[in-house]
């Protein structure tokens, strides 16, 4: 039974109290999504991304809300129809009853959908350690990227819940790179960004910086500008990037996607702090492929 096999995942996550609790219980929803999305073939045309790509598919220690894609091509036409029937079919094979909404006809760039169940709640043997309200609804949202930058690389990672199912991944070089656009560009502080900032300069990943030039040439301040993006450049903006943050604001953000254990941890948040991994990523090697 699904409620039996959602239980024995939860005690091996062992949360610490019930927001990880549902962090976890929205985690497990994401898998049979990312499932869904690979019986439908959707990963012969798109990428998994951001930070529940990293979580999940490479083990970065933070929980994340979203589902984030990019087309492997571009394509205005993208609809997500299809693939939301597949994901509420197989879904409710197990007993869990989805609703979408599709926002595909909306042709903006970024095209979302949205998927959400209180069907948790009413699963037969399910055990949790923290209660929780019986018709409360877990939200996911699904953004697929349908005009990315030129220059991603992308590779195979494999989930083995709610079944074997193989995911299409951008490359942690890639995924850097899309993740600095963010950090250079983004018109506010989102302390998510900057805690997989931290994830790869402690990896010693560095950016595929001709994507990077390409994301900034696509958008943000640097538009159409043409801009050669060199690792003096990067690290020269990161800085001035990191020395404007409200560290505050940014640790207000992360809190509920952490850990129990790790949010003590986020009293160290400040511009030192991201300084010093910055200056660890300077140290590391620079290939001529991600000089661009």
């Amino acid at each position: 039974m699904i409620g039996d096999i959602i239980s024995e995942r939860i005690r091996e996550y062992a949360p610490a109290d019930a927001l990880e609790q549902e962090n976890v219980l929205a985690e497990l929803l994401q898998h049979f999504i990312l499932a869904g999305l690979s019986r439908a073939r959707f990963y012969s045309q798109a990428g998994f991304h951001g930070g529940t790509c990293l979580h999940i598919c490479y083990g970065m220690n933070r929980f994340s809300e979203d589902l984030d894609f990019l087309l492997k091509e571009p394509n205005p036409d993208f609809e997500w129809r299809p693939y939301l029937d597949r994901i509420i079919s197989d879904c409710r094979d197990e007993g869990i009853h989805f609703e979408a909404r599709d926002k595909s006809g909306e042709k903006t760039t970024v095209t979302k959908a949205f998927l959400k169940t209180d069907s948790i709640g009413r699963l037969p043997k399910l055990n949790l350690p923290y209660p929780r309200h019986a018709a409360g609804k877990i939200r996911i949202k699904l953004e697929v990227d349908t005009n990315p930058p030129a220059g991603s690389r992308f590779e195979t990672r494999y989930l083995d819940f709610p079944l074997t199912a193989a995911v299409t991944t951008q490359t942690l070089p890639s995924g850097f790179s899309t993740k600095s656009h963010a950090l250079l560009c983004r018109e506010y502080t989102k302390g998510r960004d900057w805690y997989d900032f931290l994830w790869y300069a402690s990896r010693k990943v560095v950016p595929d910086l001709a994507l990077l030039g390409h994301a900034l040439d696509q958008q943000g301040p640097w538009a159409g500008r043409g801009l050669r993006v060199t690792r003096e450049w990067y690290l020269a903006t990161m800085r001035k990037r990191i020395e404007e943050i409200e560290w505050d604001q940014a640790k207000d953000d992360i809190s509920r996607f952490v850990v129990a254990r790790e949010r003590e941890s986020l009293n160290l948040w400040k511009a030192e702090l991201f300084l010093q991994q910055l200056d660890r990523l300077a140290g590391y090697a620079w290939t001529n492929n991600q000089e661009g």
